[in-house]
């Protein structure tokens, strides 16, 4: 019997973005600009200021052509790497393959997904034709771009942000549908939806979506280049910045999407492609999502929270009866509901299917009519609560060297000294543990949130 090495192979894949009519190299997967992404006539309008540029274009296309080539490639089960080549046709090659903005391009999205990526230009071979209808009026003086999606806070820090800068901040839709431009005043409004969306009927694809960071990232940073606009306000609070980069799971790279650290990477890059100084803000960073509902409902008495949407499942996973519901218990769900009961609020029976969360099992919990407890519900729950509750032990001063060393890193992204990061983010940390406490004791001794969790009640 002899013993033999084993080497993983890392999961890689070349891809030649093409235009229509044209075919891939031998050997090389075609994402076809004809057929495998849609760019929407409307959506695209609503970006159409008088300085678009060719280049704001192919930014779009290469947002694109990454976000295909992520979900292309499933990540193994043993490894989370993967080794990514993209051939991208643009109209200026020399100035996408310049060495300061490939070098910031390929820097950002490494740091952002773990993976491996190889991208090089080529030159079209026909220009994309200029937008030609509606021309928007720059909505100046912008001072802010945030991206604006249906979430809690999107909405919350959009009111708190617009409450203080009034007009001069302008919104950009990530994550809806909206097909035709909405209306303000009677003027159309700009950036009204992701302009461009890939085809996603691949089977078996990858459902990490680690890219989406450098998606919603991108189209903020093109809405600032267009409108002049020095800083991109990132809504996220504290547990939604940092907590997925904080906390790991199995052999999962760290979660960046929403991390200063990788917004300072995208600066570096809207910075030599677009010779843009702009700078990502996060103003609720410091502060719980409790806490930033809490905030929001003192200045905005509409409710207009209760509308906005946390959940991660898909909508064929989350309904009873045929009614959309969210879940109640995926992490994003859980962070919702805690947050809720921080800020002193309460929310509709039939807001989320897992209704009851004073009930002993999670089977009692749900709605009746809702059957699909077993499988990947019951695993999202087990990791929803979970993911809660190691996030508050990163308080506890067994964690203390972890959290010593995220603020070393995250201190300079910041502006901060490591000294300063690492008392804001122990604060953060230890507002969330009494949060997550405080909730869990209210809902009772016999409830299995408080069975299924680790921390010491």
């Amino acid at each position: 019997m002899s013993a033999e090495p084993y080497f993983m192979r890392m999961p890689a894949k070349d891809i030649d973005v093409v235009e229509p009519g044209c075919r891939a190299r031998d050997d090389h997967v075609a994402f076809d600009l004809g057929s495998d992404v849609s760019f929407s006539t409307a959506a695209l309008e609503s970006f159409a200021f008088a300085r678009w540029e060719a280049v704001t274009h192919d930014a779009l296309v290469v947002s694109a052509a990454v976000e295909y080539a992520d979900k292309i490639v499933k990540r193994s089960p043993h490894g989370w790497a993967r080794r990514l080549t993209l051939q991208i046709p643009v109209h200026d090659p020399a100035r996408w393959n310049a060495p300061d903005v490939a070098g910031a391009l390929h820097d950002a999205l490494g740091f952002l997904t773990g993976d491996i990526w190889a991208i090089s230009f080529v030159k079209r071979t026909q220009p994309e034709p200029a937008l030609s209808l509606g021309m928007l009026p720059l909505p100046v003086p912008a001072q802010a771009i945030l991206a604006f999606s249906d979430g809690m806070d999107s909405r919350a820090v959009a009111g708190l942000v617009g409450a203080k800068l009034g007009d001069k901040l302008v919104r950009v839709r990530v994550g809806t549908k909206t097909s035709d431009r909405p209306r303000v005043k009677g003027k159309p409004e700009p950036f009204t939806a992701v302009p461009y969306e890939v085809l996603s009927n691949m089977p078996n694809r990858e459902t990490s979506a680690r890219t989406r960071g450098f998606k919603f990232a991108l189209i903020s940073g093109i809405a600032a280049h267009l409108t002049d606009a020095a800083e991109i306000v990132i809504p996220e609070s504290g547990q939604g910045a940092v907590g997925p980069a904080l906390l790991t799971v199995g052999h999962a790279y760290p979660d960046f999407r929403n991390h200063p650290r990788f917004t300072q990477r995208m600066e570096r890059f809207l910075k030599a492609l677009l010779g843009k100084n702009v700078s990502y803000v996060f103003p609720r960073i410091w502060n719980t999502k409790g806490e930033t509902l809490r905030d929001y409902v003192a200045i905005d008495s509409t409710d207009a929270w209760r509308n906005t949407k946390s959940c991660w499942r898909n909508n064929q996973w989350s309904s009873v009866n045929g009614k959309q519901r969210q879940c109640g218990v995926c992490a994003a769900c859980m962070l919702r509901r805690v947050s809720v009961h921080a800020a002193g609020l309460t929310e509709s029976p039939d807001t989320y299917i897992c209704a009851d969360m004073t009930a002993p099992t999670l089977e009692a919990a749900v709605e009746a009519g809702f059957t699909k407890t077993k499988g990947a519900f019951r695993e999202y729950a087990v990791a929803g609560i979970l993911h809660m509750d190691h996030l508050a032990d990163m308080a506890t001063d067994e964690q203390h060297s972890q959290v010593k060393r995220h603020a070393a890193s995250l201190g300079p992204a910041l502006g901060l000294s490591p000294q300063d990061a690492e008392d804001r983010l122990a604060s953060l940390l230890n507002k969330h543990e009494e949060e997550w406490t405080n909730y869990m004791n209210s809902l009772g001794a016999h409830s299995f949130i408080r069975q299924w969790a680790r921390t010491e009640q």
